[in-house]
């Protein structure tokens, strides 16, 4: 996994740029919208707690389960799938939204497992279009245009259910428009791009690599402390006194912080190593966690270096699959072992903590919890290519 690859002589065309950043404003825009609306499904289905829990885990379980068959798929080409992925992304927001339960529960698997393939394809195709030194801005682009239709559809999810016929489906469906776009914007890149030199070719998923295994474990320890943070932070504040109201201006201010963060990773990159930068970032994850834990009246300065160590991490664990393979099949598989990995500790890990929470009554352990996956996660940012 780490042989270093020929860097390319041309710049990403602005086609490029304009098709994966429309790509990743799909990405989780039609996942993080439920939170919001979880009472109005649950009062419209009559499902209980447990299966709205169930409902809510079932995208991340999904991710683990379909990504090491994105990477088989790439033989394919990673070209020519997304815009499939792209219309399996449409087609299962659409499918989810028709009344009945075994059809919202078939939805979410439709979409869940598109936007799994999505997640493999777009660092092979960053990998294969942009030269190494570019990698790190591309990917900080569509991760932006990611994290802002996130926290945009979790925002707009239920005035949306307020005002469309059809409330909480229509709210959701409506998410299926950006899919369509991005893939007619997808598919008409693809016919202005000259065709591959070569038919692409199926890198094995590198279970014996010592790197892929620390990409994976960075991803995985990354993404435990981000959705932790998406689940329980509202309740974390609000048992420390905080309204109900002020809590949930927290979690958005955590999504913008993170936004910014991402969005200004190509710029530290140019003062940091990216090694430095991962090990700084998640420490300062650790950090945020502990304060949380030891000085609840710094709330805000603690969702302040959460937010902001999250943002950069989540571009750097993408970059890092793009950048330690050395070409766009690699970059595949890398990205299918370590978001597999990633997934599904991200399934367990709010859960983890939820017991933790239920057994002490109380959230300095789970918290503590968190401090000590972000602070192995320092440990291992694979070294500088």
């Amino acid at each position: 996994m780490s042989v270093p690859a020929p860097v390319r002589d041309r710049v990403p065309t602005l086609g490029f740029v304009v098709a994966i950043v429309c790509v990743g404003v799909t990405l989780r825009s039609g996942l993080t919208g439920v939170g919001s609306l979880l009472p109005a499904i649950a009062a419209g289905t009559g499902l209980s707690a447990a299966w709205c829990g169930v409902l809510t885990a079932l995208p991340l379980l999904t991710f683990a389960a379909v990504s090491p068959l994105a990477a088989r798929a790439v033989r394919v080409g990673p070209g020519r799938l997304l815009g499939p992925a792209l219309a399996g992304v449409a087609a299962g927001l659409l499918l989810r939204s028709v009344p009945g339960v075994p059809l919202l529960f078939a939805g979410t698997v439709i979409l869940s497992a598109a936007i799994a393939f999505a997640n493999v394809l777009l660092p092979a195709l960053v990998r294969a279009q942009v030269p190494g030194p570019r990698i790190v801005t591309a990917t900080a682009r569509y991760v932006t245009a990611m994290t802002a239709a996130a926290a945009t559809a979790s925002g707009i999810a239920v005035p949306l259910a307020a005002v469309l016929p059809g409330g909480w489906r229509t709210s959701l469906a409506c998410w299926a428009i950006p899919a369509v776009l991005a893939a007619l914007i997808w598919s008409r890149h693809r016919r202005r791009e000259p065709p591959a030199a070569a038919a692409p070719v199926r890198a094995p998923l590198p279970w014996r690599s010592a790197l892929a295994w620390r990409v994976s474990l960075f991803t995985g320890l990354q993404m435990l402390g981000f959705y932790a943070t998406i689940a329980w932070l509202p309740s974390i504040l609000h048992d420390q006194g905080i309204s109900a109201r002020d809590s949930g201006f927290a979690l958005f201010a955590f999504q913008i912080l993170g936004l910014l963060a991402a969005n200004a990773v190509p710029l530290l990159r140019t003062r940091a190593t990216p090694r430095t930068l991962a090990i700084s970032a998640s420490l300062l994850d650790a950090a945020g966690f502990l304060l949380l834990a030891c000085a609840p009246k710094l709330a805000a300065v603690s969702v302040l270096t959460i937010g902001i160590g999250a943002g950069i991490c989540l571009v750097l664990s993408l970059s890092l699959q793009s950048e330690h393979a050395p070409d766009a099949p690699h970059a595949a598989a890398l990205a299918a072992m370590s978001q597999s990995i990633g997934y599904l500790i991200a399934a367990i890990g709010p859960s983890l903590l939820g017991l933790l929470h239920t057994l002490t009554t109380t959230w300095p352990p789970a918290l503590l919890l968190l401090t000590i996956a972000t602070t192995l996660q320092a440990t291992t940012v694979p070294r500088d290519r």
